[in-house]
């Protein structure tokens, strides 16, 4: 509050180099904020695409593994997912957005030929094959959902912590160092408005004085020589 803040001319000083600073970080992170927001609409774009892939994707292995099912049975499906010998692998890095570290996943071994697999020209068949491309798509797709999904978030998060900030100085901290610039500033003015009416005071009073010292005197040498 201003009434707790010594009327100084060191305070004032002091508050003023506060506004300056608080000033150009609000400035700063404003900025921050708009560049944020157009990162997160960019990205926001991307996971829409990513979303619609991902449903059609998914769609289509959902298709082409019941006409694998229909077709060549459960256990024909299920023989050749069990000859799977080397998994996908996923690696996550990061790369940093405006200061935000978003993760970058990459992953290998998605997809396959058919040798790798695992199953072999002989236990294949055209609608297993169709079954694995597609699962194998879907599975890439979602690798990439899941990182366009996880820096979405993250510059959310970011991007709400940077507008509580502004907010809170441009709507707690600055005013309140205006108004305590404002109440020193008026303290000060009275001050030296009641030193000023001291000072005259003083001066009214020394020249009463001096006057009436100069009557005195006047009066003195007017006065007649004693017989």
């Amino acid at each position: 509050m201003a009434e707790d803040v010594k009327p100084t001319r060191k305070n004032l000083m002091a508050i003023e180099d506060r506004i300056q600073l608080s000033e150009r970080g609000h400035d700063t992170l404003e900025q921050k904020r708009d560049g944020l927001i157009m990162e997160f609409m960019d990205i926001l774009d991307q996971a829409q695409d990513v979303r619609s892939e991902l449903d059609e994707n998914y769609q289509t292995a959902q298709e082409k593994i019941n006409m694998a099912r229909a077709m060549e049975g459960d256990v024909a499906v299920r023989g050749a997912a069990a000859a799977l010998k080397e998994h996908p692998e996923i690696t996550t890095q990061s790369k940093n957005i405006m200061g935000v570290v978003v993760p970058q996943i990459e992953s290998s071994r998605v997809k396959k030929s058919l040798d790798q697999r695992g199953y072999g020209l002989l236990g294949s068949s055209a609608r297993i094959d169709e079954a694995a491309d597609a699962y194998e798509e879907l599975l890439e797709t979602i690798i990439l959902a899941a990182e366009v999904e996880t820096a979405m978030k993250k510059m959310l998060t970011e991007i709400e912590t940077t507008k509580r900030r502004v907010n809170a100085l441009e709507f707690k901290l600055l005013p309140e160092l205006y108004e305590n610039k404002e109440y020193i500033e008026q303290k000060l003015e009275e001050q030296e408005r009641e030193e000023i009416f001291r000072l005259k005071k003083i001066k009214n009073k020394k020249e009463e004085e001096e006057k009436a010292e100069k009557e005195a005197e006047e009066a003195a040498a007017a006065a007649p020589a004693d017989d």
